[in-house]
């Protein structure tokens, strides 16, 4: 029983820190995103 709640938290834990990480790729793949389109932005208003 003890090794079942055991892996289990592992488990969990892994599940956490996967989603996490997740969560930091997507967000900083918007951030380049959003600046590449404000750069293309600026380059299309100053011409």
């Amino acid at each position: 029983m003890k090794n079942l709640s055991v892996f289990v938290a592992v488990l969990s834990a892994l599940a956490a820190i996967s989603a996490a990480v997740i969560a930091v790729v997507l967000f900083l793949d918007k951030k380049r995103k959003d600046e590449e389109e404000l750069e293309h932005y600026l380059d299309c208003s100053i011409q």
